[in-house]
């Protein structure tokens, strides 16, 4: 067999190994396709692969009970997300952030406090279960939202592999919020946090991250404590609205 064609039959191997999809253990962020956003804390931002959050994938925040600091950990990015941007090349419209069945009332007054557009806020509240799952695979796959927040005790490993794909065609961020238990079942999102009180603020626990590695972030926001503290009141006000 000629080098040539041995090249040739690598080909297909190559690509599905470039596919977001397919995990490596050693694989670098820029070959994961992960686009990494910003979060506001360079200390979790240091254990993330591209320095940040992944883009155009589902994130899971996996925690013991709602109101934990899991708002606090992502309003930075959102509110960059909802704003308008430009760039070099051309002016980019800020995209929607969706709430899907969230637990509580999202609290204006405090999202303003974060920076968030409310313009392009949009709170969507499905009467049953399988219909926010529905909803969240639509608004991802919809080229229209920045970002898509669901909360959801039905998401299983069938469902966020139809986030994931639902993610990387519409090129939105997708984040889910589960309960601590679903640690133990399989997920195709490309990171998994669990969050959690420490000694001296939140830990975060890194307990998957494609093109990453397992990490623990002591106090995340520690960095950041006057900016953090300055507005936690407001997170937990929207955690606690029921």
């Amino acid at each position: 067999m000629s080098f040539a064609m041995a090249s040739r039959s690598t080909d297909p191997l190559l690509n599905l190994l470039k596919n977001p999809r397919i995990w490596r253990g050693r694989a670098r962020a820029d070959d994961t396709g992960w686009q990494g956003l910003a979060s506001g804390y360079p200390k979790l931002d240091r254990h993330l692969p591209g320095g940040g959050w992944p883009r155009h994938a589902l994130t899971e925040i996996l925690l013991d009970h709602y109101g934990t600091g899991e708002l606090q950990l992502l309003m930075p990015a959102l509110a960059k997300l909802s704003q308008s941007q430009k760039d070099a090349e051309q002016d980019r419209e800020a995209g929607w952030i969706a709430w899907i069945a969230p637990p509580f009332e999202p609290y204006p007054p405090a999202l303003r406090q974060w920076g968030v557009n409310l313009s392009r806020v949009l709170i969507v509240r499905p009467k049953e279960a399988r219909e926010a799952l529905w909803a969240a695979e639509q608004a991802l796959s919809s080229g229209n939202c920045a970002a898509v927040l669901l909360w959801s005790k039905e998401l299983d490993d069938a469902a966020s592999r139809r986030l994931q794909l639902a993610a990387e065609a519409g090129q939105s961020w997708a984040i889910a919020f589960r309960p601590l238990h679903a640690l133990s079942q399989p997920s195709a999102a490309a990171l998994r946090l669990r969050l959690k009180a420490g000694e001296t603020g939140t830990d975060l626990d890194i307990v998957k991250s494609r093109g990453g590695r397992p990490a623990v972030v002591r106090d995340y926001a520690g960095g950041l404590q006057g900016f953090a503290a300055g507005r936690a009141a407001a997170s937990k006000t929207m955690a606690g609205r029921t």
